[in-house]
């Protein structure tokens, strides 16, 4: 059974850390890109950042370029979202997405959802201010 299980998330205050986790299970996860994407409320999903497996690309949405950092570790098979210098407009569910077309690169391809194979469940952050 294939599974993105997120997790991390929670409450903080703006100028925080937090370091969401995906793991996956069921699939080859060297063959995969990992992104993650979020939805805030009253909002669309939109992609946060993504981590091309094989190639080791990554790319980031322009409002969280360094201040998030994707990063993978394989042996466990889980991607990380590191985000620091938290803000309240970071508040949203986040969630983790798997695309096999994305192994090598991802350039634009990464923000259509239409493209990625396994959707995780997600997980709130919430950021006060």
């Amino acid at each position: 059974e294939v599974q993105l299980v997120e997790s991390g998330g929670g409450l903080v205050q703006a100028g925080g850390s937090l370091r969401l986790s995906c793991a996956a299970s069921g699939f080859s996860f060297d063959d995969y890109g990992i992104s993650w994407f979020r939805q805030a409320p009253g909002k669309e999903r939109e992609g946060v950042s993504c981590r091309s497996s094989r190639s080791g690309r990554t790319y980031y949405t322009d409002s969280v370029k360094g201040r998030f950092t994707i990063s993978s570790d394989n042996t466990k098979n889980t991607v990380y979202l590191q985000m620091n210098s938290l803000k309240p407009e970071d508040t949203a569910v986040y969630y983790c997405a798997a695309a096999r077309s994305m192994r090598y690169s991802a350039t634009s391809n990464w923000l259509r959802e239409s493209n990625y194979d396994y959707w995780g469940q997600g997980t709130q952050v919430t950021v006060s201010s």
